[in-house]
């Protein structure tokens, strides 16, 4: 991890950036430090997201289920207590939720 000083989120205080996937709704509250994002996010039920992503994250579930597909077909059903790894550029997915999820996102 690059340098950055210690610090404390109080993630309640930092509003919430809607992003609508192709069914449904994201909300992410968001702390950048250095070229480390990490995230807060709520997807609404029925969320579906409209893009592949190839981005490398580390996610955490801590409500509901995240469904996450693989662009090679393998699919995986996270529930609360689990999580996710992935690289920068392998590995694309997508994600949905049929009833909800909030996910704690590190990438």
């Amino acid at each position: 991890m690059p340098p950055f000083p210690f610090a404390v989120t109080d993630w309640s205080s930092i509003a919430p950036t809607e992003h609508p996937g192709e069914a449904g709704v994201a909300w992410w509250r968001t702390q950048n430090f250095g070229d480390i994002r990490v995230r807060l996010v709520e997807y609404s039920p029925g969320y579906k997201a409209d893009h592949w992503c190839s981005k490398g994250h580390i996610l955490f579930c801590l409500e509901g289920q995240l469904d996450t597909e693989l662009a090679d077909g393998r699919r995986f059903t996270l529930a609360p207590g689990m999580s996710y790894q992935c690289a920068d550029d392998t590995d694309p997915h997508r994600s949905s939720t049929a009833s909800g999820a909030r996910l704690f996102i590190v990438d």
